[in-house]
């Protein structure tokens, strides 16, 4: 399959489409605000449009490196899960007692996404087509079976599919069977999601700023100050979203790592060749390794097939030129072709990577700063699509001062456990990705190191 990248533009297939929004002018002065928000990708956007939303009066700024959507945001797969703690299982072992509630919050949180995109009018492509997850091993495959039993018994609408059963809605002679999540998962566009929440904050009278690059965040009498290139914000609360670049907050970077994610893009399949495969109803599509893919159709037919090899660069360096691997791309193109032999000869027209903000319980945690002036998310370790409408609603209630059901939470009050300090960090990573390797190669098994993970809590699997 290396001939199949040759033509590959090394640029994020979303990011490129047209219609994407004018930069708005960076911030020339001082400002002032109510509530400044810094980040642009989706935890910022949705909090500074929920904000206004609550409160119409409400002076909001955001303020943004880049432009918005250019991160995490709009480099993703587009799975919009309902899902607050990074999967079923994940939420199951670190948070079980309020885990009927997290699984109610975040079909409330997918529902509102939906009646948002409708509301402002959002064209992304947005589908409630449901999750397959599908198994490639024996191992798996008894791991989906036990699994799919306790999903069902907390009310997810699963369905058991064995083999016959899972390639009637997707073909793959790697399937062995698999678990569809009919209602858990939406495919969206990302990119023009990102697009969309823009525009929806500037319909509301949100102010962005973009390529501004907040420096500093200092205290203030009456609140805080946002030093920027040529100027800066004076603002009464501030929300800091800047998932894996941030690093205003140093008490952040002892729980989060930065972990480069790797996608391809097809060019668009033609009928006869969507006929071989079926997949009539479009659902997302993740296999269930410990280093597993997640793949899914596009409006106009192309095939997004991303994930396996997450990359932690040593020292946690985040620099451009990252966001291209060439072993990890011709080993994406190997996967694929093995899952879709009869695909052979389609091309690939994108490869791209970037970096998401990874802590070691997989889903995201919340905090404040400067005497509850700032509030934070990050750590949604890849699944933030649908959970950073959470988020946001955390930070402002945070931001609020007064308890809510959502500052209750087990999840809001607790913290991961921290990463140690470099080297041991790259140590520790590495030694970690180097077992889950190992243990998709020897069914599953899991070796001293990760056990002992798994012991503390920590439990790495993914």
């Amino acid at each position: 399959m290396g001939s199949s990248l040759n033509d590959a533009l090394a640029e994020p297939y979303w990011l490129t489409q047209p219609g994407a929004p004018a930069p708005a002018d960076p911030l020339a002065g001082l400002t002032t605000a109510d509530l400044a928000v810094v980040g642009a990708g989706y935890s910022g956007l949705w909090t500074a449009l929920i904000a206004k939303e609550r409160d119409p009066s409400l002076d909001v700024v955001i303020v943004e490196a880049g432009t918005a959507g250019w991160a995490a945001s709009g480099r993703n797969g587009g799975f919009c899960a309902a899902s607050l703690t990074h999967g079923f299982d994940n939420g199951l072992a670190r948070f079980p007692d309020e885990l009927p509630e997290l699984l109610r919050l975040g079909r409330e949180n997918l529902d509102e996404i939906s009646a948002a995109v409708a509301r402002y009018g959002i064209d992304c492509d947005f589908r409630h087509t449901g999750e397959l997850q599908v198994a490639t091993e024996e191992w798996q495959w008894r791991e989906l079976v036990a699994g799919c039993a306790a999903e069902a018994a907390h009310g997810l609408d699963v369905e058991l599919l064995d083999r016959d059963s899972v390639r009637a809605e997707v073909d793959s002679p790697t399937y062995l069977g698999g678990v569809w999540d009919r209602t858990g998962c939406a495919m969206v566009d990302p990119a023009r999601l990102a697009w969309g929440l823009r525009d929806a904050c500037l319909s509301l009278g949100v102010r962005i700023y973009e390529n501004t690059k907040v420096e500093r965040i200092s205290a203030t009498r009456g609140g805080l100050f946002l030093q920027t290139w040529r100027g800066g914000v004076d603002a009464r609360r501030v929300a800091l979203a800047t998932g894996a670049h941030g690093r205003l907050l140093k008490r952040l970077q002892q729980f989060v790592v930065p972990v480069y994610d790797y996608a391809l893009m097809t060019e668009p399949l033609s009928a006869a060749q969507l006929d071989a495969i079926g997949w009539r109803n479009r659902q997302g599509i993740g296999d269930a390794g410990n280093q597993f893919h997640y793949y899914r159709l596009t409006a106009d037919n192309r095939i997004l097939w991303g994930g396996y090899d997450a990359v932690y660069f040593n020292g946690g360096r985040i620099t451009p030129a990252q966001d291209q691997r060439e072993a990890t791309f011709a080993v994406l193109a190997d996967h694929f072709a093995a899952t879709f032999p009869q695909l052979d000869g389609l091309r690939f027209t994108h490869k791209w990577g970037g970096v998401i903000d990874c802590c070691s319980r997989f889903s995201a945690f919340f905090g404040t700063a400067h005497g509850g002036r700032l509030a934070y998310a990050a750590g949604y370790t890849g699944l933030g699509v649908g959970a950073t409408r959470f988020g946001a609603k955390v930070m402002l209630d945070l931001l609020g001062g007064t308890p809510t059901e959502l500052t209750a939470l087990k999840m809001v009050r607790t913290r991961p456990v921290p990463f140690p300090p470099e080297p041991a960090r790259s140590g520790v990573i590495q030694l970690t990705r180097w077992s889950i390797a190992r243990a998709d190669r020897h069914q599953g098994r899991r070796n001293l190191w990760l056990r002992t993970l798994d012991a503390m809590g920590l439990g790495f699997d993914s």
